[in-house]
């Protein structure tokens, strides 16, 4: 049985934030893979993409999910998880996975440190580049698109909730 649920989706989209508050409302445990990543490497995300570039973080991110073993437990990834296939189907064999949907121009609104969060540009893509090519990966990899566009984080928590 499936008991997790995986939040995949755009930076800024509400996996963290509506991530533990699903989990606290559901019962169910959270974890943050970028907060795994974060405790394996002993150094913030950015700091990781600075000083060992994007092969090594993507790496890093993989090995994270992998390694991790979760049961009844809201999952929120990084954004740029959904570049480790092997990964992503390690998270699917146990979880439902949820993508928080948001445009382009809601991401980019929400987002005000896109230089200091560890957001992962690959070969000196722009953030549209980056939002073309993962909109079309969280689209291969969800079980369930939640449209967040305008929601508050309340509505937010709702649909996760709902999703189940």
């Amino acid at each position: 049985m499936k008991s997790n649920i995986v939040l995949i989706g755009m930076p800024g989209c509400g996996k963290s934030t509506c991530g533990v508050l699903a989990a606290k409302a559901l019962c169910m445990d959270f974890a943050d893979t970028d907060l795994i990543i974060q405790a394996q490497e002993g150094r913030k995300l950015q700091e990781i993409i600075d000083t060992d570039g994007n092969g090594y973080f993507e790496k890093a991110e993989e090995r994270a999910l992998l390694e991790s073993q979760f049961d009844n437990t809201v999952i929120a990834t990084g954004g740029s998880a959904v570049y480790s296939e092997s990964g992503m189907n390690h998270l699917k064999k146990s979880g439902k996975v949820i993508w928080l949907k948001i445009g382009l121009e809601e991401m980019l609104a929400r987002i005000k440190n896109m230089k200091t969060r560890g957001i992962l540009l690959r070969n000196g893509e722009t953030i549209e580049d980056m939002f073309r090519e993962r909109e079309a990966l969280y689209e291969k990899y969800a079980d369930v698109v939640i449209d967040c566009t305008g929601s508050s984080i309340e509505e937010t928590v709702l649909k996760i909730c709902t999703a189940r």
